[in-house]
């Protein structure tokens, strides 16, 4: 499948488009498919449910043509080659922000693929002159979460919005903080 891509030294992360967001939720095997993955032993990865694919869905359907990679993105190994998980854009730049969000197989967690994931999606962010801060979000308890953005250069400055009831704490790396650990 053609699209963007964006691959590091592990990883190929692609970016959604209409086909695999259906694909998603409608059948497991035509993703693998399309991904050119063995069919994964389960899915969606943790917190990925069937909302969250209905709204990257949505977003992909009302984006413009030049959106592309400001939403879902999977997470690819390139070898032996598998599906890991997925993350992304909740959206393209509004006032310089880009918020990212991320989730592995549990399976693959642990191996350092989510880091290496998010620094990448991070960087491709940051190549776009109109993003001056990518920001993340997640629950005060979810440590492996909150260790994959301070590895990625995010720092903590606070409670963040609350999401099902729950309270959030937000984590954001500027632009001028990404170009130093860069150097």
């Amino acid at each position: 499948m053609n699209g963007l891509r964006v691959t590091t030294t592990r990883l190929e992360l692609v970016a959604g488009t209409i086909a695999l967001a259906k694909a998603e939720i409608d059948d497991l095997s035509e993703l693998a498919r399309l991904l050119d993955v063995p069919l994964p032993t389960h899915w969606p990865p943790p917190l990925n449910d069937e909302h969250s694919q209905e709204f990257f869905l949505d977003s992909l359907l009302h984006a413009a043509p030049n959106h592309a990679g400001w939403h879902l993105w999977y997470c690819l190994l390139r070898e032996p080659r598998a599906l890991l998980g997925s993350a992304g854009f909740k959206g393209i730049p509004d006032n310089g922000l880009v918020e990212i969000g991320y989730s592995m197989l549990e399976e693959h967690q642990r191996n350092g693929y989510c880091t290496e994931a998010v620094r990448a999606l991070i960087g491709w962010a940051f190549q776009n002159s109109n993003v001056s801060k990518v920001i993340a979000h997640t629950l005060p308890d979810l440590l492996p979460s909150i260790r994959v953005m301070e590895k990625c250069g995010l720092v903590f400055v606070g409670a963040g919005p609350v999401e099902d009831g729950m309270q959030t704490i937000r984590y954001e790396l500027t632009r001028e903080r990404f170009q130093q650990l860069r150097h």
